[in-house]
């Protein structure tokens, strides 16, 4: 049952939302069009749930969680990209967070978490940097890094360090290298703040090396990572093209992409977990299936909890 934004204001919204909830109406009434659509729909369970606790400390283990959210282990060091465990991503009004509503749950919830070694994140858009996650993971001793002129949005007391990381810039926590790669994006948490910078990471760990690219749209600023060894993981988004193919890939430019930077497996992700734009929900998989044709060994977690090792 749909509801209008009408049906939502005079049914008491104003007053739980406030003044800050009509700003937000005044400035994107579609949201709550999208609001009143969800408000009643279940969100559905993952597919498939993985389970850390069985990795080995040796090798390369990723799991999808969900969306743009992902764990990925090199050799027991841990790993957690973009953490968006909330039941919507958007905008929080105290008495709750207006944005779209997740399609199905995390894989995992916070508490089913291993030990989380390093967090990164990104960029500060809310599908990506969602804050009461980013407060129930805090506390707890964990280092993040993030893009140039985010850092502001953390109380960097809460965390064990917060490290700000420009393009081709590197930083190391243990045994683990991270390298801020550029991407087609863009960073502003609202409208105004545009200063505000836009990162995917390439991580390497002894043998290993992995690509999280966060968001971007086709460039081929990828090409600069190919060289030495091969990336044995991209994890690449697919989604929310349309109309937005200005800052978010095709899932045909993703596997180009991949390939540029020389990645041999791809994981596909920032699909099938919230509705961000025009195409249907099943059509980034589709279409990314169908791009990759007969060699589906390339492909990794292609559902919402599917998990993937190797060690060599």
């Amino acid at each position: 049952m749909a509801i209008s934004r009408r049906q939502i204001f005079l049914s008491g919204a104003p007053v739980a939302l406030g003044m800050a909830g009509y700003a937000v109406y005044r400035q994107a009434p579609i949201f709550f069009d999208q609001f009143g659509e969800e408000l009643f729909k279940t969100i559905a369970k993952a597919p498939a749930k993985p389970n850390p606790k069985g990795w080995k400390d040796a090798g390369l283990n990723v799991a999808w969680l969900g969306h743009a959210t992902t764990l990925i282990q090199i050799d027991g060091f841990t790993i957690l990209t973009d953490p968006v465990f909330s039941n919507r991503c958007g905008i929080d009004l105290l008495v709750g967070t207006m944005g779209p509503k997740r399609l199905v749950e995390p894989a995992l919830t916070i508490p089913e978490l291993p030990k989380i070694d390093l967090i990164l994140l990104s960029h500060a858009h809310f599908d990506h940097w969602d804050m009461p996650s980013l407060s129930a993971l805090s506390n707890t001793g964990i280092p993040v890094v993030c893009a140039r002129e985010t850092q502001d949005l953390l109380t960097a007391s809460r965390w064990k360090s917060v490290t700000e990381l420009g393009w081709r810039e590197t930083v190391r926590f243990g045994p683990v290298e991270v390298k801020g790669v550029e991407v087609q994006h863009w960073g502003a948490r609202v409208r105004r703040d545009t200063h505000r910078g836009y990162n995917g990471y390439l991580i390497e760990a002894g043998k290993y090396k992995v690509l999280f690219s966060g968001d971007t749209s086709h460039t081929k600023s990828f090409a600069e990572l190919r060289g030495g060894k091969p990336i044995d993981l991209a994890i690449m988004p697919i989604g929310a093209y349309n109309p937005w193919i200005m800052s978010h890939c095709t899932p045909e430019q993703a596997i180009e992409m991949a390939g540029w930077a020389g990645a041999e497996r791809i994981m596909p992700v920032h699909h099938q977990t919230f509705v961000l734009s025009r195409e249907p929900v099943n059509e980034p998989i589709e279409r990314f299936m169908t791009a990759v044709g007969a060699d589906t060994s390339r492909v990794v977690a292609r559902e919402i909890g599917r998990e993937w090792s190797v060690i060599s």
